[in-house]
């Protein structure tokens, strides 16, 4: 079986923080963080595209119901769905182990940048008519995840 997201998450953790924390104090929380975003949303973009390319599926909300239950696994999220459709899936996370652990590693700026910024760029990997918007993350304090992914012309895959 293979490894959750969760722990990945928890692994990588171990490495990152301390780099992360490393690049700042050198170069500048602005131009560390940017350094970071960059990096990591290369990365995920290309995970986006990947999964979008196997999962060979033009309905979004079935698409991104079945990414989101893989990061979900473990118990890692409790969410709501509040829309799901061909062109939509729309979710409210009201629990999230990810900022749990980040939280009582007293680095929930840091869990941000490594965890919910990767959302985005995952989804500009699922081409370039998918839009994630999201106002608040419990990472930043809100009592739960507000994701709205919409394909924004006109239902072409």
């Amino acid at each position: 079986m293979s490894i959750s997201v969760i722990e990945q998450a928890k692994i990588q953790a171990q490495v990152l923080v301390p780099l992360v924390k490393a690049l700042q104090a050198e170069l500048g929380e602005v131009r560390a963080n940017a350094l970071v975003r960059k990096a990591l949303g290369d990365l995920y973009r290309g995970f986006g595209e990947e999964f979008w390319k196997a999962k060979n599926d033009s309905d979004l909300g079935k698409a991104v119901s079945s990414a989101f239950r893989t990061y979900a696994r473990d118990d890692a999220l409790a969410y709501d769905v509040i829309e799901q459709s061909h062109d939509a899936f729309a979710f409210d996370v009201t629990r999230c182990a990810y900022a749990e652990f980040y939280k009582a590693l007293g680095e929930p700026e840091l869990g941000f940048l490594l965890v919910c910024t990767a959302d985005f760029a995952t989804a500009e990997g699922f081409g370039s008519g998918v839009r994630l918007t999201r106002t608040q993350t419990i990472m930043q304090g809100a009592d739960h995840c507000d994701f709205r992914y919409r394909r924004d012309n006109g239902g072409t895959p």
